[in-house]
């Protein structure tokens, strides 16, 4: 299985100029962090996916208060590391085990290193039909 097909290099390059609509018309969820990880910006389909609105996360820590469940190394790990570095562009599978709406997902991180902020992006994953 292959971890699905990640975001354009052209989306991630201009997402930090789209406006709301341009990022609400994404087909996937797309959320702002900040170097530490609180919420700048979370697109509709994000929150209609996850089932939280917008102006319920943002301003909140990312990983200490909306997904405490990405605090480990693999996640959380990486955003630190790449942020550290001022280079992060990764994608990996992930399962969110929320209790009544659990996903397997695709993650992106990419860090737009002019705004100093990174880029999560989450699609639902698909496996590969064989």
């Amino acid at each position: 299985m292959s971890v699905g097909a990640a975001p354009s290099l052209f989306v991630l390059e201009t997402i930090s100029t789209m406006g709301e609509e341009e990022l609400d018309a994404l087909p996937y969820g797309v959320i702002q962090l900040d170097a530490q990880g609180v919420i700048l910006r979370y697109n509709k389909c994000e929150s209609r996916l996850s089932g939280l609105a917008p102006q319920d996360v943002i301003g909140k820590n990312f990983f200490r208060e909306v997904a405490p469940c990405t605090q480990m190394k693999d996640f959380y790990g990486r955003f630190c590391d790449g942020v550290a570095a001022g280079k992060l562009h990764c994608t990996f599978r992930y399962h969110f085990a929320f209790g009544g709406n659990p996903r397997d997902v695709t993650i992106t991180l990419f860090l737009n290193d002019r705004k100093q902020t990174v880029w999560l992006l989450v699609q639902d994953f698909k496996p590969e039909k064989t």
